[in-house]
């Protein structure tokens, strides 16, 4: 190959990339790019020969940018990986501005002052780091050499070479990041070689474990302590031998002996040629996420006024009972509690002295049965017990009775004696059942007679129960269809004032036309209307129906006041008062010709039972008192109550003849009344003499079958003495 002409370019396809014979790179002899050329002479061929080759090789080299300026910064040489490097080509870089076509960034200050020594030193400085950006916006890491370079002792260049470092700075990036999070993470990191040797720990490890990295390097992650049966590490590396990855939960030991949970993750890492390299162990403790998920499944599985287990644990605990009788023929038994009378405790104490009730109700029972026995509140004042392995209905009726008698001890409710009672009913496994459903519900009809036989007692379950049980249900689902069948007619019963004669009020007596049965009074049907709660439906129609009936009587000329019986759960309905008011609206009666007669424990329901006859009063219905002399009321309670009327009860009237108590307790009732305001009704009045009493004695009106029975017209007209 020929050597090109003095004159021409050095690289025939960038000829503005090779430097000019005139620059200091033409010069004679050996090339040094750190002091000078040589000079034209004798040499002059050889220099230009050199020449030659050394452009040719920067031009030409893959990896190293290589780039000269001259004092000004401008480009005097651009070869070929600068042109890839920066993006830019040769005969746009060269004659311009280096810090036009590469900006060194936040450090573009620190790089002029570094160019700006060379030229003053005339000494390269040691190489370095640079983060650079084209003008395209490219952004590289380069590792950069400067030399100077003189011609006949005179510095006439900066010759720059290099190199393209940007992935050697993400590599170290990434590492740095590693390293960082390996140190950071809050789990604990253990590397192990492949011989499962601890190699490294980060921070997390001796924060986790207590263990200091000196305990554990060079040891096996086995020295640690862990609650492992034994053969578990081997099953462990098995499994890692063949999925490369094992997880799970494992009880260990921190250095100071506690016991904690921690899940641990293994990992093995495999190296270019797919052999295990080394494992990676990940711990994180898991005591808080622990005891967190068992707050949430106690609460799940707890009542959270009592702390009792709740229905669902209830269940569950009966399913097993019930499988451990299918394989040993452990016999166990159900027992339903249901307190008595105890929502007069939250009517009159309010609902936290009742739920301070329930708990001390609750510590009672635990006291009652052994660990491996189950007490659950199923909802209000209902518990159920599942006594388990027991011998048979001896022991089951020792643990009733025990019961009974931890209930009905007085318990404090704001500085007052509370006497409570309890009605339980017992089922057992297998006589009465051996599915959870079976029990529950015979234990359930047990208890319901329980109440039905006076309540305080207990009871077991015998198949005639179930019978009447049935025959219960059947009487709510017939009461259902008679309302909407409109099988309930009223008939009326006349309250006469013992001066006159004259019937002022008539009250409004229930009957159910039943179509098998016929006409059944309200003993028949009313407990369990009440107790199904039917007998809101069924009051709302007696209301709307008597007024309507009181209306046409007073548009007849026969105005008289209505009265009708309100049940205590008519009372404590939230709908009661706008019930009153739409039956008095639509029928168009006055208030004051409405008059509810409600039982004497209403006296004693508390704010609730106060409040609703106080809303009564004020739209002017009159309120009586039924049946006075067979309930707990005090005079207090009289007193505070806007009562218009006291009814006295038959049993006090029809014994005033022959019981000198009774024949005294009717005057002093009529007497009390008297002071407190009340008009006086004399109930069941039979004979002319029970009349003749009342009538001494001051009482305003009478009703009995002595005036009139209940009929579906009553006679209105004034009624002889």
């Amino acid at each position: 190959m020929s050597e090109p002409p003095p004159n021409s370019a050095a690289h025939p396809s960038a000829p503005s990339a090779a430097p000019s014979l005139d620059s200091p790179l033409a010069g004679d002899g050996q090339a040094s790019p750190a002091g000078d050329l040589p000079g034209r002479g004798d040499g002059g061929a050889e220099a230009f020969g050199w020449l030659h080759h050394f452009v040719t090789a920067l031009e030409l080299a893959p990896a190293v940018a290589v780039h000269s300026m001259d004092q000004a910064g401008a480009i005097r040489f651009w070869n070929r990986a600068s042109e890839e490097l920066y993006g830019i080509p040769s005969n746009e870089a060269v004659g311009k501005p280096f810090r036009e076509l590469v900006c060194h960034l936040d450090r573009q200050a620190e790089f002029g002052d570094a160019i700006a020594a060379i030229w003053r030193s005339g000494h390269a400085p040691p190489a370095r780091d640079w983060q650079v950006q084209s003008r395209t916006g490219r952004r590289h890491w380069v590792y950069s050499c400067h030399y100077p370079v003189r011609h006949d002792s005179v510095m006439q260049e900066i010759f720059c070479m290099e190199v393209d470092i940007t992935a050697r700075k993400e590599a170290e990036s990434n590492l740095a990041q590693a390293a960082q999070v390996f140190q950071n993470a809050r789990d604990a990191i253990i590397m192990m070689d492949a011989d499962y040797r601890v190699r490294a720990v980060n921070g997390a490890f001796t924060s986790i474990t207590g263990h200091v990295p000196e305990h554990i390097l060079g040891q096996s992650l086995a020295s640690l302590g862990w609650d492992a049966a034994d053969g578990f590490y081997e099953r462990i590396w098995s499994e890692l031998d063949g999925h490369d990855h094992w997880e799970g939960e494992l009880a260990s030991v921190r250095s100071n002996g506690e016991r904690y949970p921690v899940r641990v993750a293994l990992t093995a890492i495999r190296d270019a040629h797919g052999d295990v390299s080394s494992y990676m162990a990940m711990l994180s403790d898991i005591s808080e996420r622990k005891r967190l998920e068992e707050q949430v499944r106690h609460q799940a599985e707890h009542d959270a006024l009592t702390g009792l287990p709740n229905r669902i644990l209830f269940l569950d605990r009966l399913h097993q009972a019930l499988a451990t009788w299918r394989r040993q023929r452990d016999r166990c038994a159900v027992m339903f509690l249901d307190l008595d009378k105890f929502k007069p405790i939250n009517d009159h104490h309010g609902h936290q002295a009742g739920d301070a009730v329930l708990r001390e109700v609750a510590a009672r029972l635990r006291a009652c049965v052994r660990r491996v026995d189950t007490i659950s509140r199923l909802g209000g004042d209902e518990f159920v017990v599942l006594l388990g392995d027991i011998k048979g209905a001896d022991q089951a009726a020792h643990v009733a009775g025990a019961v009974t008698q931890a209930v009905a001890r007085p318990i404090d409710v704001g500085g007052q004696q509370v006497a409570l009672s309890v009605s339980i009913g017992i089922a057992l496994c297998p006589d009465d059942g051996d599915e959870v459903e079976a029990l529950l519900h015979h234990a359930d009809v047990a208890m319901y007679h329980a109440k039905q036989d006076g309540r305080d007692t207990f009871r077991f379950f015998d198949p005639a129960m179930n019978a009447h049980v049935i025959e219960r249900v059947e009487l709510e689902n017939r009461l259902r269809q008679a309302i909407e069948s409109h099988e309930f007619v009223l008939e009326y019963q006349p309250e006469v004032e013992v001066a006159s004669g004259r019937v002022g009020t008539v009250e409004a007596l229930l009957r159910w036309r039943h179509p098998e049965r016929g006409l059944l009074l309200p003993q028949h049907f009313l407990p369990v209307a009440e107790e199904s709660g039917l007998i809101v439906p069924i009051g709302e129609w007696v209301l709307k129906e008597a007024c309507r009936q009181a209306r046409a009587w007073g548009d007849a000329g026969f105005p008289v006041t209505v009265a009708v019986n309100l049940s205590a759960a008519q009372l404590a309905h939230a709908g009661l008062l706008a019930a009153v008011d739409a039956a008095l609206q639509d029928a168009g009666l006055a208030p004051g010709a409405l008059e509810l007669e409600i039982a004497e424990e209403a006296l004693v329901r508390g704010e609730p039972a106060f409040e609703t006859a106080m809303a009564l009063r004020a739209r002017g219905v009159q309120l009586s008192i039924d049946r006075f002399g067979t309930g707990l009321s005090s005079l207090e309670a009289l007193r505070r109550f806007p009562l218009t009327k006291l009814k006295i009860d038959r049993s006090y009237v029809g014994n005033v003849g022959h019981d000198p108590v009774d024949a005294a307790m009717v005057p002093a009732i009529i007497s009390v009344a008297r002071s407190l305001g009340l008009r006086v009704v004399g109930e069941g009045v039979e004979t002319a003499e029970q009349l003749d009493f009342l009538r001494r004695h001051g009482c305003d009106d009478y009703q009995g079958f002595y005036a009139s029975a209940a009929m579906a017209t009553p006679d209105l007209s004034p009624h002889p003495g």
